[in-house]
């Protein structure tokens, strides 16, 4: 979809990282292997450290691309960096294990959403990580995803594996109608986002450095965030 262009934007707070550390520890969905990491070459031993990492795109914090689902759409090659930064609203939305997020909730949030924003949702699912309870998280009504794409926003970034109902309240021929809906439109996501709990409820300038991946269907993402002036 087409955006407005970006306006000069004025700081005012530092850069945080909103991103889970690369290592075997960051989320990962159990569908997927366990990440790992293996040193090839160790010092004394060696004259240097080289390590191997082994993981999926989409194990820990992560952007997808359109590729995902889409074969005709670009990976990270394709997708300009306008597309990945900018501001936009964080957004507290605190949640119970398994529920879906109604349209309502969403259109109560505050800041208001702009067109050309980026909306990060702080349901409280990153402080789960690494427990049981982080396997039954929120997700996002069909209702509310399609109400985004209206908002124009472009990207959407939640705390926890995935915007789609949780994998265990599944039916069979799921479809993954929320990433549809999202990639679909152009509207990147990420996954896993942590420690945006305290820009709840305010304007702010993102950094999504997910890396240039060729035609891949997500890629790993530092991801930095600060406070915009009012």
């Amino acid at each position: 979809m087409d955006l407005p262009a970006q306006r000069r934007l004025t700081p005012a707070g530092p850069w945080i990282d909103l991103s889970h550390p690369l290592s075997a520890d960051m989320p990962c969905a159990s569908i997927f292997p366990t990440p790992r990491f293996e040193r090839l070459r160790e010092v004394p031993k060696d004259p240097f450290n080289v390590t191997q990492m082994t993981f999926v795109s989409h194990a820990g914090t992560h952007v997808d691309s359109p590729r995902h689902y889409f074969n005709d759409a670009p990976g990270f090659e394709g997708i300009g960096l306008d597309r990945l930064s900018g501001e936009g609203v964080v957004w507290h939305l605190p949640q119970q294990p398994d529920a879906v997020i109604p349209l309502a909730a969403l259109q109560a949030a505050t800041p208001v959403l702009r067109p050309g924003d980026i909306l990060a949702i702080d349901t409280g699912w990153a402080a789960k990580a690494g427990t049981p309870d982080y396997e039954r998280h929120p997700s996002l009504s069909v209702a509310a995803a399609h109400w985004l794409v209206a908002q124009r926003i472009k990207l959407f970034a939640c705390d926890f594996a995935t915007p789609d109902l949780v994998y265990h309240l599944r039916a069979p021929g799921f479809d993954w109608p929320v990433h549809h809906a999202l990639l679909g439109n152009g509207i990147l996501v990420c996954e896993h986002l942590t420690g945006h709990a305290v820009l709840a409820g305010r304007r702010v300038e993102f950094v999504f450095g997910a890396l240039n991946a060729v035609e891949c269907d997500g890629a790993p993402a530092r991801v930095l965030a600060r406070l915009l002036a009012d």
